[in-house]
């Protein structure tokens, strides 16, 4: 890459913010995470169909037994990570916010593992219909976040062929710095696993994004990857690098169309968390029964790098990092920027569980509007990294016409907040970005029962419930 690309890439990039990053916690290597004496396994843990359980209540259960599965297609199964007994079925706390029926166990503490676990000793001499199928019964999703069902994304189209495939090490989300304690500590597995990705999905060539002040990092992937010629390529240090459709064009040069996907456009993108747990996954036979996070905030006593067992509640790993300390104010899993703030600290983690940011009252910004104000100064317009009209799509989402956000493109919106961010009146836009594509997907639905049923009106009581339901989540935002 010549010098002129380089200064491209590390500081002319549209949109975008500069959080302050808040990696206190990137100098501490990953240990265990607390040993719990229930975990609660949610059925739902991807995008797609949610799994049925497999166990019933009185079972014995061990670690890595499949207990939740699903016959849809998008869709990855879900394991025990604690051997020991099933004492419910229930609906429970989600991280995402609405109750999700699960599985609880009681643990042994033994942690017995299941028998038969099928180990690969050379993952590349596999055909690409087996990594798939291993994947899959692996219950393998995408760690970085989105927990879109890994062997999904390893049979792109035939009509689409696969150029690059690109690891995503850009951790760009203030506190999070999980992804890169694994590109240091474990930068061979990284490379190895998403050398087959590379060779499942036919690509011509592997790079790994990470970066540029990530130095220990970038240095220990080139090292790894210096048998297979891997490029690392480093990014600009700017929010949001590490999504998905950004860092497809900082890569290739080339943009993902509007609705469209990275395969459109000849790339694959996968975090390297995945990658490393594709290659253990086919290496030791385990499912995901674990995933690392980080812990951090002004709001907790000790900040780490933990290896969580998936069901283990947030009151346990904030417990087994001190507790809390000072005013409480907001726990959020995943990064102040993109996650969810919890309403109960009882909801366990899952495979997309990438943090908890535990942030005191006094840190955080309270006095919001009651309502959308804009003042029409373009600033969340410069710094959205998809080119949208944010303050026109907040506009039409609080006044509820659906029908204008499909022209304003509302679903190309990656939610990354650099708008809300940004915005001097402090407008919920990320919150009414959610609502506005509820709202469009309750309208589009709706639509489509008109047309099946002939222009018949939709029934009374359903049109009810759904204007009840927006209005709820306008409330709510």
């Amino acid at each position: 890459m010549g010098w002129t690309k380089k200064i491209k890439h590390r500081f002319f990039v549209k949109g975008g913010v500069h959080p302050r990053a808040q990696k206190q916690a990137s100098s501490m290597k990953i240990f265990p995470g607390p040993a719990s004496q229930n975990v609660v396994i949610p059925l739902e843990q991807h995008v797609g169909v949610a799994c049925e359980p497999l166990v019933e209540v009185g079972e014995r259960v061990l670690l890595g037994q499949k207990i939740g599965d699903s016959n849809g297609y998008v869709s990855a199964p879900v394991h025990s990570s604690v051997s020991g007994e099933v004492t419910g079925i229930l609906k429970y706390p989600h991280p995402r916010g609405r109750g999700s029926r699960a599985i609880k166990i009681l643990s042994d503490k033994l942690d017995t593992p299941v028998s038969g676990l099928v180990t690969k000793e050379d993952p590349l001499a596999l055909t690409p219909e087996e990594v798939r199928a291993c994947v899959r019964e692996a219950g393998i999703v995408g760690l970085g976040g989105a927990a879109f069902p890994t062997h999904v994304k390893l049979a792109p189209p035939a009509d689409k062929p696969v150029e690059y495939v690109i690891l995503n090490g850009a951790e760009c989300e203030p506190y999070l710095c999980g992804d890169f304690r694994l590109m240091v500590e474990r930068p061979s597995d990284i490379i190895r696993g998403g050398l087959v990705i590379k060779k499942t999905v036919g690509a011509k060539k592997l790079i790994v994004g990470v970066e540029h002040d990530r130095v220990e990092a970038i240095e220990a992937l080139r090292e790894a990857g210096r048998p297979w010629d891997i490029e690392v390529l480093p990014l600009p240090c700017r929010y949001p690098t590490g999504a998905e459709k950004v860092l497809v064009k900082n890569i290739t040069g080339r943009e993902v169309p509007c609705g469209g996907l990275p395969v459109d456009v000849g790339a694959i993108v996968s975090n390297v968390g995945t990658a490393a747990q594709i290659f253990d996954s086919l290496t030791t036979g385990m499912p995901v029964v674990d995933r690392v996070m980080t812990v951090a905030g002004d709001g907790i006593a000790g900040k780490a790098n933990l290896r969580v067992k998936i069901g283990t509640s947030v009151r346990d790993v904030i417990e087994h990092c001190g507790g809390f300390t000072g005013e409480r104010g907001k726990v959020i899993i995943g990064g102040p920027m993109m996650g969810i703030a919890q309403y109960t600290m009882d909801v366990p983690v899952i495979k997309s569980s990438t943090g908890i940011v535990v942030l005191r009252g006094e840190t955080l910004f309270c006095d919001e509007p009651p309502h959308f104000i804009c003042i029409r100064c373009g600033r969340c317009v410069r710094r959205c990294p998809m080119n949208l009209m944010s303050y026109q799509i907040g506009a039409c989402s609080d006044a509820g016409m659906w029908e204008q956000l499909e022209r304003l493109n509302i679903e190309d919106c990656v939610e990354c907040g650099s708008c809300a961010y940004t915005c001097p009146t402090k407008n919920s836009l990320v919150q009414l970005v959610k609502v506005g594509k509820e709202g469009l997907a309750r309208r589009k639905k709706r639509m489509e029962t008109l047309e099946a049923g002939n222009g018949a009106p939709a029934g009374e009581d359903e049109d009810e419930d759904d204007e009840e339901n927006i209005e709820e989540e306008k409330d709510n935002a």
